[in-house]
C-alpha cells in the first residue's frame, strides 16, 4: 500500500476513533458539568450533537472549496489540528456552554473526511478509485470499532480521560500527515476560490430533477432518522434502563460497529443474489421494525447484547436501497444523486438527536407519563414502518 494511500486510511480510523472515543462518557461529563439528572442530560446531548450536525453541513462546502484553491494539504492539518483543539476545550470545559462552543468550533472545522476523500480522489486511477473509497468506508468502521471500546477503558481514569486520548490522536494524526502528506492540488488542477460554490443547499436543487427519485428519497430519509437513534440515545438509554458503566457501552457500541461491519462487507451480495435488491430492502426494513419494538420495551442488559448481533442485520438494506436509487438515477446525474443523498443524510443527523432526546427525557423524567427509557427506539419503529410501507407501495417488482 503507498504510504499517501496509507496515510489518509489512518486519518479515516483515527477520526473515527475520536468520534467514538467520547461518545461512553457523554452523560457522565454533561452531568457533571452541568448538574441535573440523566434526562435533563440527554437533551444537552441532542443538543451538542444538532450544533456540530449543523454547522458541519453549514460549512463544509465552504471547507471543500477552500481545499480546492488552496490545497489539500493545509486544510487537512488545520482540519485534524482543530479537532485536537476541540476535544481539548471539552477535556476541560467547566459549564455546558464551553461544551456548546467546542461542539460548534468543531462541526466549522470538521472537514477531515471530506478533505481525505478527495485527496483519495486525486491519488487515485480511475480504476483505483471505487477499491480506494471502499478503504475509506472501512476504515472509518474499524475506528468506530475500536473507538468506543477504548474510550469505555479510559474512562476508568476520569470521564475528561477519553478526550484527552481522541486530543493526543489527532495530534499524532497531524504530525503524520506534515511529515509524510504531500500536496496533489497543483496549478492545472487549482481552482479560484468562489463563494457561491460553497453553497450547502445546492444539492437540493438536485432533487427537482430526479423525480422518480421523489418516494425512495423519503424512504431513505426516515431509515437515516430511525437508525440514527443508536448514536443519538444509547449511551444515555443504557446507563438509564441498565445502569451500564462507561466501560460497557463502550464494549456495547463495538460490538453493534462489528456486526455492522460482518453484515455489509460479507451479507450484501448473497442477499441480493438469493431475493433481489427489493425483497432484501422490505427483509432489511421489517428487521429494523422488529429489532427496534423489542429494544423498546426490552428489560435485560444482558439479552440486549446477544441481540445487538441480529439487529444488525436489518443494515442489510441500506446498500440495496441504495443500488435502486442508482440504477433509476441516470449516468450523467448519479453526482447529483450522492449530493442529495449527502445533505439528506446531513439533515437526519441534526433531526435525530435532538428528536430521540428529547422523546427520551419525555419518557424518563419526574414529569413522564409512564417510565419508558425505550421510547426512542419505539419512535425509530415507527419511522422505520413508515419508511417499509412507503417502500412496498412505491417500488413494484417491476421497477425494482
Amino acid at each position: 500500500m503507498r504510504l499517501p494511500v496509507f496515510f489518509i486510511l489512518l486519518t479515516v480510523i483515527l477520526n473515527a476513533m475520536g468520534i467514538g472515543l467520547i461518545l461512553p462518557v457523554m452523560p457522565d461529563l454533561i452531568r457533571e458539568v452541568n448538574g441535573g439528572d440523566i434526562s435533563g442530560a440527554a437533551i444537552w446531548g441532542g443538543i451538542l450533537s444538532a450544533s456540530f450536525a449543523v454547522m458541519q453541513f453549514l460549512f463544509a462546502p465552504l471547507v471543500g472549496n477552500l481545499s480546492d484553491a488552496f490545497g489539500r494539504r493545509p486544510v487537512m492539518l488545520a482540519s485534524l489540528l482543530a479537532m485536537a483543539l476541540d476535544y481539548v476545550v471539552m477535556a476541560l470545559a467547566g459549564s455546558i456552554w464551553l461544551l456548546l462552543a467546542g461542539r460548534i468550533f468543531g462541526g466549522i472545522t470538521a472537514a477531515t473526511n471530506a478533505t481525505a476523500t478527495a485527496y483519495m480522489a486525486d491519488i487515485s486511477t480511475p480504476q483505483e478509485k471505487a477499491r480506494n473509497f471502499g478503504l475509506i468506508g472501512a476504515g472509518f468502521g474499524v475506528g468506530f470499532v475500536f473507538g468506543p471500546m477504548l474510550g469505555g477503558l479510559l474512562a476508568e481514569y476520569g470521564t475528561r480521560a477519553p478526550f484527552y486520548g481522541a486530543a493526543a490522536l489527532s495530534l499524532a494524526n497531524t504530525a503524520l500527515g506534515w511529515a509524510v502528506l504531500r500536496e496533489t492540488v497543483t496549478d492545472a488542477t487549482r481552482r479560484t476560490f468562489d463563494i457561491k460554490r460553497a453553497n450547502p443547499f445546492g444539492a437540493f436543487r438536485a432533487v427537482a430533477r430526479l423525480p422518480d427519485l421523489t418516494a425512495l428519497l423519503w424512504v431513505f430519509f426516515f431509515f437515516q432518522v430511525a437508525t440514527m437513534v443508536y448514536p443519538a440515545v444509547w449511551a444515555y438509554f443504557t446507563a438509564e434502563r441498565f445502569q451500564w458503566s462507561p466501560g460497557l457501552i463502550g464494549v456495547s457500541l463495538a460490538v453493534y460497529g462489528v456486526s455492522i461491519a460482518v453484515v455489509q462487507g460479507a451479507l450484501v451480495r448473497p442477499a441480493i443474489r438469493m431475493m433481489g435488491e427489493r425483497k432484501t430492502v422490505i427483509f432489511g426494513l421489517a428487521v429494523e421494525v422488529v429489532s427496534l419494538v423489542i429494544l423498546g420495551v426490552i428489560t435485560s442488559g444482558t439479552a440486549v447484547l446477544f441481540l445487538i448481533p441480529i439487529t444488525a442485520i436489518g443494515a442489510i438494506g441500506a446498500p440495496a436501497l441504495q443500488g435502486i436509487m442508482s440504477r433509476l438515477t441516470p449516468d450523467n446525474a448519479q453526482g447529483e444523486l450522492q449530493g442529495v443523498l449527502t445533505s439528506v443524510t446531513s439533515i437526519a443527523m441534526i433531526l435525530a438527536p435532538v428528536v430521540m432526546t428529547q422523546t427520551f427525557a419525555a419518557f424518563t423524567g419526574d414529569n413522564a407519563p409512564v417510565y419508558l427509557p425505550g421510547a426512542p427506539f419505539l419512535l425509530a419503529a415507527v419511522l422505520m414502518a413508515v419508511s417499509l410501507v412507503l417502500f412496498r407501495r412505491r417500488v413494484t417488482p417491476q421497477i425494482a
